[in-house]
């Protein structure tokens, strides 16, 4: 069974993390993965940094600049997992742009994930139909879910075929907006939530987007099975004297 299956057949109220590979310092990844396992996290999030992340609002922008700058890389983050599995046995989705993928190699970047023990990928300009197309046989056989976003803007025909084509969860994006923490819910997003809520899909939800802190993951976690927190976390890292007390505490604080 795929690690992210288990967690939620396991867990209410989960938690993913994400945090860019190669931030703060270049050999930080292992360490931010242990820390969160050991801090209570239920799913991570490794971000491969790219000079463009679209999506992403500044903290995360910022991220991937020093991320690249440290010299991080696909081909480096892979050196840096190998043997992770003999640490830790919380499940690991990668999430970045589909184009240094490509430049990597698709083929060659299943089989390296397959290897390591990567559970899934969120690539989230990569289309679904060039996805089904091109792709999917190629994950399915190696075990590797692919995770799509949707939006207060995507239809509900688009949700199903989303549902359909996915495994693991569906990353619902709370608002039409790039990333960032925010404090509290907005009334609209409560529609849209409860809207994806009444189409019975087959997948777990995870809301992300604005998520920071007890009172918005605990709202989010009443429309859908968890909750996703990205600047927060990057927020955190940055001023970090000491990771693993500094990481502890942060998900203890979201989790209460």
């Amino acid at each position: 069974m795929n690690r992210i299956d288990q967690v939620f057949q396991e867990k209410k109220d989960v938690l993913n993390i994400y945090f860019t590979a190669g931030f703060p310092k270049l050999g930080d990844t292992v360490k931010i993965i242990k820390a969160l396992e050991k801090g209570g996290a239920d799913l991570i999030e490794i971000g491969m940094p790219y000079s463009d992340p679209v999506a992403d609002g500044p903290t995360i922008q910022e991220s991937n600049m020093v991320a690249l700058e440290n010299g991080m890389t696909i081909a480096k983050l892979f050196e840096q997992l190998e043997g992770i599995r003999e640490h830790t046995n919380i499940p690991l989705i990668l999430m970045g742009y589909v184009n240094p993928v490509i430049q990597y190699g698709v083929d060659r970047f299943v089989e390296k994930c397959k290897s390591i023990g990567i559970d899934g990928t969120i690539l989230p300009d990569l289309p679904l139909p060039d996805y089904k197309r091109e792709y999917k046989t190629l994950f399915d056989k190696a075990g590797l879910y692919n995770i799509f976003l949707i939006s207060p803007q995507t239809s509900e025909e688009r949700i199903k075929q989303i549902d359909e084509a996915s495994n693991g969860f569906i990353y619902m994006v709370s608002s039409n907006s790039i990333t960032g923490a925010k404090d509290k819910v907005q009334d609209g997003q409560i529609e849209y939530y409860e809207r994806v809520g009444s189409y019975n899909l087959k997948n777990n939800k995870l809301i992300g987007f604005g998520i920071s802190n007890n009172d918005t993951f605990k709202n989010a976690c009443c429309y859908a099975e968890g909750a996703i927190i990205g600047s927060a976390f990057i927020k955190l890292l940055s001023n970090s004297e000491n990771l693993e007390k500094d990481i502890s505490n942060f998900v203890k604080s979201v989790k209460g």
